[in-house]
């Protein structure tokens, strides 16, 4: 079984229950170990939308990393997301794949560790919460570390 890391983001309709709907979508190919808190956090990308909800789910799975990837599109697309959207744009479901294990690969459809992850405070901040002490290959330091260097003002826990 492999390690995965996937950040799960939402920013329309019932933002917390379609976070909770992709997890329940995940099993049981995905079975999830441990879930982050959620964090509001301001749009990223286009700016004029609204707030976004994020989340980190650390799993297990058999699918190789291009099944996964599939199969988390799939999620996306059967949540409403359509695959034609604009990117970075409003969206019911936006699954990401962190990390896999300790693989790191690049391709045309996959790159893991994720290519924009070091650069992402609304995913480092959940991520942190269930492993902090994870290498980011791009950045040569860990979750923990990357954090200490980013600004994280616009980012709020979610209760």
């Amino acid at each position: 079984m492999a390690t995965v890391y996937l950040s799960l983001g939402t920013n329309l309709g019932d933002r917390a229950a379609n976070l909770e709907e992709a997890r329940r979508r995940l099993g049981p190919r995905v079975r999830v170990k441990k879930v982050s808190p959620i964090y509001e956090t301001a749009p990223w990308g286009i700016l004029d939308q609204p707030d976004f909800l994020n989340q980190v789910v650390e799993g297990e799975t058999r699918l190789s990393p291009f099944d996964l990837l599939a199969f988390v599109k799939a999620i996306e697309r059967d949540m409403g997301r359509d695959p034609s959207e604009v990117r970075y744009g409003p969206r019911p479901i936006d699954i990401d794949i962190l990390f896999y294990d300790d693989l790191e690969q690049t391709s045309e459809t996959l790159t893991i560790p994720h290519p924009e992850l070091a650069e992402r405070a609304f995913t480092l901040v959940p991520l942190a919460d269930l492993a902090p002490d994870l290498y980011i290959p791009a950045a040569e330091c860990t979750v923990a570390e990357r954090l200490k260097q980013l600004d994280l003002s616009g980012i709020r826990r979610y209760d």
